[in-house]
């Protein structure tokens, strides 16, 4: 859980950086340990006007990124966010720092919150895609100077650091002293990979973005926002906060969820937001071929983010080491996952045995999105169709391949 954990927050809030080919442009290295806000900024637009340079093209798209989870984290930290640490809610996971004063929170406002997260992302994806492929970049970063500015004090401190946020998710404390120095050599492959990870958060905002919420926010949310005027803050927040451990180490948070998942009964009020949802999944399916076919080709192996089969050793981040067979159950991963979002295959229902759920359908002909209904099966009905199922056999096989780390553990890494 420890490797999921840090994973998922190295997903989360991994920033590529690279070497400056041009004088014109800065340094991107000061971009990537700048203390203040201002000087990280002002080094990021002065890259951003140097777009025909693709390292700096590269080290832009990276620092939109960035600038993009701070945009999310400073939301959060603004109305007084308090992490449920649940594997649940996994853009809810940035171990934001407590705020004593937090300003009140309306649906509107989390709306914009997450239009300016999904914007930035878009911003950074399309900046990512202008590099050449076969641009020679390279960078060595450590990830205790890397950081975003967590609680909006215009500073970029060690405890806001990628590796003080790894650690807070994955152990809750601070970084380990013997841990393995996390110093990377980030290098075009791994434009691919963040590309993609642009790509991913953008299908899950625009997810959210295309239904109409309200309900949901309004009859939960506290749970997460306990001191932002919610409108059942006064009735269901314990007077003393009761913020104390996990989501589902207290009673009223878990009230709270499930309170959370009878209101996800959403309508659709943008359904272009739910179709590109699937487009962005298709790019980022797109993107993690590309990334593997650039790893593929390198012949170094200098502290590689992600190594390929022939860069021997274990990852210092992971403690893992990729082979041949994982790297080919991945592809095979890949293509499953885009023949089900192409509608060539279908998702299997336990509810029916000879109809499976055209996921294309799913997201290209938008519908109430029910959760609880869709588990049950009546919301589900309408993508329902016949044809070839997705097999419970044929994701054990892939799944056998990663052996004991797990699937999701590669996954999260692999992207």
């Amino acid at each position: 859980m420890t490797r999921f954990s840090s994973l998922l927050a190295s997903a989360l809030i991994l920033l590529l950086p690279v070497a400056s080919a041009g004088a014109a442009a800065p340094e991107p290295a000061a971009l990537f340990e700048a203390k203040t806000v201002a000087d990280r900024d002002s080094t990021l637009t002065a890259l951003e006007a140097a777009p025909t340079d693709p390292a700096s093209a590269y080290a832009a798209g990276a620092g939109q990124f960035f600038t993009a989870l701070e945009i999310l984290a400073s939301g959060l930290h603004r109305h007084g966010f308090e992490s449920p640490q649940s594997f649940i809610l996994p853009l809810m996971r940035l171990p934001v720092p407590d705020n004593p004063n937090p300003e009140p929170l309306t649906y509107d406002g989390f709306r914009a919150i997450l239009v300016a997260f999904r914007d930035r992302l878009e911003k950074s994806a399309a900046t990512l895609g202008s590099v050449p492929a076969d641009a020679d970049i390279g960078i060595e970063v450590d990830l205790t100077r890397l950081g975003i500015d967590l609680n909006e004090d215009g500073q970029i401190a060690p405890d806001e650091s990628a590796a003080a946020i790894m650690a807070s998710l994955s152990r809750g404390g601070a970084p380990d002293p013997a841990a393995p120095a996390l110093t990377f050599r980030f290098d075009r492959a791994d434009g691919y990979w963040l590309q993609g990870y642009a790509e991913f958060l953008m299908a899950q905002a625009d997810f959210w973005l295309a239904h109409d919420f309200r309900n949901a926010f309004e009859g939960s949310f506290h749970m997460l926002f306990p001191r932002a005027k919610l409108p059942l803050q006064d009735t269901l927040v314990p007077p003393d906060g009761g913020m104390s451990g996990g989501m589902l180490s207290s009673e009223w948070r878990i009230a709270d969820f499930i309170s959370l998942v009878h209101l996800v009964n959403w309508p659709v009020v943008e359904p272009e937001r739910r179709q590109a949802a699937r487009r962005h999944l298709m790019e980022m399916i797109r993107l993690s071929r590309e990334d593997w076919k650039a790893i593929r080709a390198e012949t170094d192996n200098d502290r590689e983010w992600l190594p390929g089969p022939q860069q021997k050793g274990a990852s210092p981040l992971t403690g893992l080491e990729v082979g041949e067979a994982q790297v080919q159950a991945w592809h095979a991963a890949l293509d499953m996952a885009e023949d089900l979002l192409e509608g060539r295959i279908l998702l299997p229902h336990f509810r029916f045995v000879d109809k499976g759920i055209n996921m294309k359908r799913f997201f290209d002909e938008p519908k109430p999105f029910d959760l609880v209904l869709s588990i049950t099966g009546p919301s589900i009905a309408p993508y329902l169709e016949s044809g070839k199922i997705l097999t419970s056999e044929e994701f054990d096989h892939i799944q056998r391949q990663f052996g004991g780390a797990g699937f999701l553990t590669f996954a999260l890494w692999f992207n």
